[in-house]
C-alpha cells in the first residue's frame, strides 16, 4: 500500500518536454497544472518530497480537512507548492520564508494562483524566532492551520522553529507537518515538540522515510 500511494503522489510531478533557460517542475494538484520555478543554490528553492505528501493529503482529504475560507500560514514555504495548493482549495494563505527566498516564492504563487483562487495568497517574511510578536501579534493573528513541509533537518535553528510554532499556534489551531527523518537530531526535535503539542501521525511512508503529522496545543479546552 505504501508503494502504491507513493507512486500516486510522485505521479503528480511532471517535467517540461524542452529544457528552457529557467528550470521548473510541474505538478498536478487541486485540478490545476502548477509550474514551480526552482533554484539549485539553496535548500528553500527546490520542491522536496514532503511537500508533495502534504499536498496530496490536502487534496484527497478535502472533506475532512476543509480549507475553504480558512486562515492558513505556511512556515518555510520555499518554492510555495503547499501554499499554492491550499489557496486553490479555497484557503486564505500567508506563505512565509526567509527574505532571500521571497522573490522566487512570490513569483511562483502569483503565476499559479492569479484569478484561480477565492482568496489571493500573500507572501510575508518570517525568520524563525525573530520579531514574532511585532510581525505576527498574538492579539490579531489567528490561524486555523499551520502548515510545514520538511522544515526539520540538520540546521542550527530548531529552537527558533519550536518557538515559532508555539507563537503562531492558538488553542484551536491545527498543525499539519510533513517530515523526512534523516538523523537523530530530528527525533530529538519531535520529543521536544511533544512537550508543547499533542502529536498524531496521520500518514506514514516508509519508502520515503516521511511521516505526516497532525498536532494541536496541549491543555487546550476540549468540546
Amino acid at each position: 500500500e505504501d508503494e502504491q500511494i507513493v507512486a500516486e503522489i510522485m505521479g503528480r510531478r511532471f517535467f517540461p518536454d524542452l529544457i528552457t533557460h529557467k528550470a521548473w517542475e510541474g505538478f498536478h494538484f487541486a485540478g490545476h497544472e502548477i509550474r514551480i520555478t526552482e533554484a539549485t543554490d539553496c535548500y528553500g528553492a527546490v520542491v522536496w518530497p514532503s511537500a508533495l505528501v502534504l499536498c496530496y493529503f490536502l487534496e484527497t482529504n478535502s472533506k475532512q480537512c476543509n480549507l475553504v475560507d480558512k486562515n492558513v500560514i505556511e512556515i518555510g514555504a520555499g518554492t510555495g507548492l503547499v501554499s499554492i495548493v491550499a489557496s486553490l482549495l479555497g484557503a486564505f494563505v500567508t506563505a512565509t520564508d526567509l527574505p532571500e527566498l521571497l522573490g522566487n516564492l512570490q513569483h511562483n504563487i502569483l503565476q499559479n494562483t492569479k484569478q484561480k483562487c477565492k482568496h489571493q495568497p500573500c507572501v510575508k517574511e518570517l525568520s524563525w524566532g525573530i520579531d514574532l510578536e511585532k510581525n505576527f501579534p498574538r492579539s490579531s493573528c489567528h490561524f486555523d492551520y499551520i502548515m510545514a513541509a520538511d522544515v526539520v533537518y540538520y540546521h542550527p535553528f530548531l529552537d527558533e522553529l519550536l518557538l515559532t510554532f508555539d507563537h503562531l499556534c492558538k488553542n484551536d489551531t491545527v498543525i499539519l507537518w510533513a517530515m523526512k527523518f534523516r538523523l537523530e537530531k530530528e527525533n530529538q526535535f519531535v520529543d521536544r515538540f511533544q512537550m508543547l503539542f499533542d502529536l498524531e501521525m496521520i500518514s506514514n511512508f516508509p519508502s520515503l522515510n516521511i511521516a505526516l503529522y497532525k498536532a494541536m496545543r496541549k491543555g487546550r479546552m476540549k468540546a
